[in-house]
This record gives C-alpha cells, structure tokens and sequence, in this order.
C-alpha cells in the first residue's frame, strides 16, 4: 500500500489530505542555532521571504523569552498577512498570555505549547509527577484556546516518551482544543523505521485523532531529520516542521529546502503537495545565511554551492547530452539562474530596476538611486557582475540608519611590515581618523576600528568567502562580536576584501549599538 492509500491520511480541517502544511521555525528554534541571532529588522525580511515563499505557517519566536522576542512576534504579526503566525508558549498562564498579547495584530494567529513527556525530562528537568503533567496539558491547551482557535500542543522529547502516556496526553489535549499535535524528536535519537511506527501507533491508538493534524519536529543530530520527517509523512502526519538550511540547536532540523523538494521530486513515492512556491528557496537560503553568518557548505542538498555543479568528465559528458542523465531536478525549479553575466558596467537604470525585480527586492526612487550610483562603482572595479554581487550590494545599502560608516580604508600589508591601517569613519555625521598597527593588516583594521569606537566586544568568528569565482570576485566576510550576554553578527561586503571585513566589523558594532541602546540609552556615546 503506498502513502496515498494510507487509511490513516487525515485532514480534519477539510483540506486535501495529501497536502503538507510546511511549519516554519527558522525564526526561533533556528535562531537559537549558536551566534545565529537576528535583529527585528532581519527577522522581518526572512518573515517576509517565507510567506512570498508560501509557507503555511510561521513559528515567529518565544515571546516570554526576552523583549526582543516579544518584539520580533509583534511586528511579524503586523506585517504578515497570508500565513499564520505562531508563538511558543511553555504550559504556563504567564507564557501563554505573553505568546497571546504578541499574537494580537496577527490576521492569522497560532499559540503552540509544549511539555515535556518523557521519564526522564519529567524526573530531571521538571521534577514533576506524570499525572501532573498531564494536568498541566489540560490547563495549558484550555487556556490557549481562549485567546485563538488554533493551538497546537507538542509532547516535548516525544520520541522518548511512553506511549501509554503520551497517547493519553494527547488525547486530552485535542479534548482541551488542541487542533495540531506535534510529534517532536527532540534529541534526534530516533531512526526513519522507529518514528514512523510512532507516528503510526499515534494515528490507530488514540481515538478522536481525526480531529487533529499531526505533525513532525525533527533534529538532526544522527543525520537523519528529514528521512524521520518524510517516514512521519508516510505513516499520516499532514505537518512537517522544519527550518532553512536546517538551522537549529547543535546539529540543527529538518531543512525545509530538502523535504519540499524530496516530495516535489519523488510524488511517484510519496504522492503529497505543500504550497511552497520552489523557485524563492535559493533566495530564502542566502538570505538566512546572510543574516546569520552562518554559511551553507558547498554540498548541502538543494541550496549548497556545488548542488548543481558538475566536474567529473564523466558527468559533463551526461549532462551536455542531456541534463537529466546527473541532475534529478532543475535548477531553475530552486531559483537558481543559468544566466552567467547579466549586468556590467554598460548597464542602464532601467535593466538595474527590472534585475532588481527579478531578485525580488522593490526600492523606492530615492533608494533605488543610491542603489544605481553603488552598482556602477562596483562595475568600474568588476568586470562580471552576477545576481549575487548584486544580491551583496542592495544588503550593504540597506544600512541607512547606521550610526557608524566606513569612508576610507588604506591599508600597508606585507612581509616587511610593520602591517598599518589609516581609517575614516563617520560616527554619527562626523568623519574621525585613525591610524594603527597590528599583526597583519585585519588586525590593524579592527584596531583602528576600536581606537574609534571604544568597546569591550570579544571577536566569535572572522569568516571570509567569495560572493562569485574569479579572483575579482567580492569577498563577502562575516564578523561576530560577544558583548554582555550577547552576540551578534555583522556582514560586509567588497571587492576588497580588507575593506569588506571593515564594513563586517563596523556592521556588527551598529548592531550592538542598538541593543546597547534598549539597555541603556547613554551607552551610545561609547
């Protein structure tokens, strides 16, 4: 029997019940992946990104952790208005009524808690009583649902838990108004065979089932999140949760490119849809990949920089014959362009704005022109201009509310030294010079760059990579900085790659001047 004929298959909101709702949590438990923290403004563009991208549902943040998340849940439900928004809340009033004042704006709202269920979570981490526990699922999920119709309830470390117990939690959180019960695998422990007869036993045991969707969270650390996800799929979940570039604590989740495309690709197999729209996941990776600093290795299935590369003779044989005999999908089915060079430095204001178009980014007249005058700067030093360069350029000029700016950068390096950096920067309308030595010229650039804008911030990671090949290219150089409890990431990005990692650093700094800013308003003028 295959998975359309699967008896258990239900959709008790009375949708197909071959289609995936795609539940993104890129937005918070990808975020809590180390130093892959956002600011409001960057965690508005991804939002933005997976909803033109037709996710269903957007798991925004846990707003009872920090200001900050309440913040980001806020504006996030203000400004998206097709998919649904999501707050996680763990099974207390206080999380709850947190997660539901965030929630407000949204057209469409989702309350998602959990607890944990699993002996040992019960024992060590909560130090509660099972029947507590499943007290608490009750209370929990009744109180959710006075503030929306849509809560979701997760049995955290599922794929621990007895299934006894959970089975008789969750029939009593779809009593209390649950409408999603998710399944997670918390710790990644579990194999496709296993956490598909979970998911199996789930479907048969408990009785009123049907009037919920089950749903998949999967971590990775075994490797093997999205072949547990699409083993859920199989066996009657009807939600997969899920992150780009599959972010997420230690090893990180399902990544939302490979199952969407694995179930576009492989419908003789596993004959399900999801509303993605494929072509924007390209753009969505290098995005989450920008704003983080966390980049994704060259042979990352769907999004990597080698997916669709192709160097062995043998396979450019294939492939100038016919492309299908290496390449199981299309490029273009993921957003990538055969297009090698579109722009140069012949280029007119209006090809700029129809590229931009085609990129997806929608500036207006003022900005566009700022946008025009950078492009043709970066065409004077580059002779190739790609869709990435010009994907690198609109981020930088994006910067307008920047209180530090880089104006110049000279730089001495070599193997007599001693290694020198004169630097310019405009500190809040003023332009203040320094001059500073270091062992090797990155080192005397962020000396300067200290000297200027005195701060206590612990360098996490310098990471330097080519936008595009050639030896032109634009270097792209992310920089993470440590401060007070806080890390943040900065991207820069230049044909040079001395003053893109300039453009890193200070972009970072103005980072942790805002969140200095909302702890203490004075500390700016450090």
């Amino acid at each position: 029997m295959n998975a359309s004929e699967n008896p258990t298959a239900r959709r008790p909101d009375g949708q197909d019940a071959g289609r995936i709702v795609i539940f993104d949590t890129t937005l918070r438990d990808g975020e809590q992946s180390p130093g892959a923290s956002m600011n409001l403004d960057e965690k508005l563009r991804v939002a933005e990104a997976l909803e033109a991208m037709g996710v269903d549902v957007i798991e925004a943040g846990f707003p009872i952790a920090s200001n900050g998340d309440f913040e980001a849940v806020e504006a996030i439900a203000r400004v998206v208005k097709d998919s649904t928004v999501c707050g996680l809340a763990r099974a207390s009033k206080k999380d709850i009524e947190r997660a539901a004042m965030a929630l407000k704006p949204a057209r469409r709202k989702r309350i998602h808690t959990f607890i944990s269920t699993s002996p040992l979570h019960m024992r060590a981490k909560l130090q509660m009583e099972p029947e507590a526990v499943h007290q608490a699922v009750i209370d929990s999920v009744s109180f959710a649902r006075k503030f929306t119709d849509d809560v979701e309830w997760s049995c955290e470390d599922g794929t621990r838990t007895e299934h006894d117990f959970m089975c008789r939690c969750i029939e009593s959180a779809i009593k209390a108004g649950a409408t999603t019960i998710n399944i997670p695998d918390t710790v990644g422990y579990s194999v496709p065979e296993e956490f598909g007869a979970l998911i199996r036993m789930v479907m048969n045991r408990v009785p009123n089932i049907d009037k919920a969707i089950v749903s998949t969270h999967c971590h990775n650390d075994l490797g093997l999140a999205v072949a547990n996800s699409l083993a859920g799929v199989a066996n009657g979940a009807r939600q997969v949760e899920c992150t780009i570039n599959g972010l997420g604590e230690r090893a990180g989740n399902a990544a939302l490119e490979e199952i969407v495309m694995t179930l576009r690709t492989r419908y003789d197999k596993m004959p399900f849809t999801t509303g993605i729209k494929t072509e924007h996941l390209t753009k969505a990776s290098r995005l989450v990949s920008q704003v983080t600093g966390l980049q994704v290795q060259a042979n990352k299935a769907i999004v990597g920089a080698n997916a669709f590369a192709h160097e062995s003779g043998i396979h450019q044989d294939g492939m100038l014959k016919n492309a299908s005999t290496y390449e199981i999908m299309t490029p273009e089915s993921v957003g990538l362009s055969e297009s090698k060079l579109v722009m140069g430095k012949h280029s007119g204001r209006h090809a700029f704005r129809n590229k931009l178009e085609e990129l997806g980014f929608t500036l207006d007249a003022a900005k566009l022109d700022e946008a025009f005058v950078a492009f043709k700067a970066l065409a004077d030093k580059k002779k190739d201009i790609y869709d990435e360069d010009i994907v690198a350029l609109i981020d930088e000029e994006a910067r307008e509310h920047d209180h530090i700016r880089v104006v110049s950068l000279q730089v001495i390096a070599g193997t007599k030294g001693p290694q020198t950096a004169e630097l310019e920067l405009e500190i809040d309308g003023v332009v203040r010079w320094h001059k500073a030595h270091g062992d090797g010229p990155v080192d005397a650039t962020f000396k300067a760059i200290r000297a200027l804008v005195p701060n206590t911030a612990t360098l996490q990671l310098y990471q330097v990579h080519a936008v595009t090949e050639g030896t032109d290219a634009q270097a792209e150089v992310t920089v993470r900085l440590y401060e007070d409890g806080k890390s943040v990431n900065g991207l820069g990005a230049d044909t040079d790659t001395l003053v893109a990692s300039a453009k890193a650093y200070v972009n970072a700094l103005n980072k942790l001047l805002v969140k200095r800013q909302k702890r203490a308003p004075e500390a700016l003028s450090a």
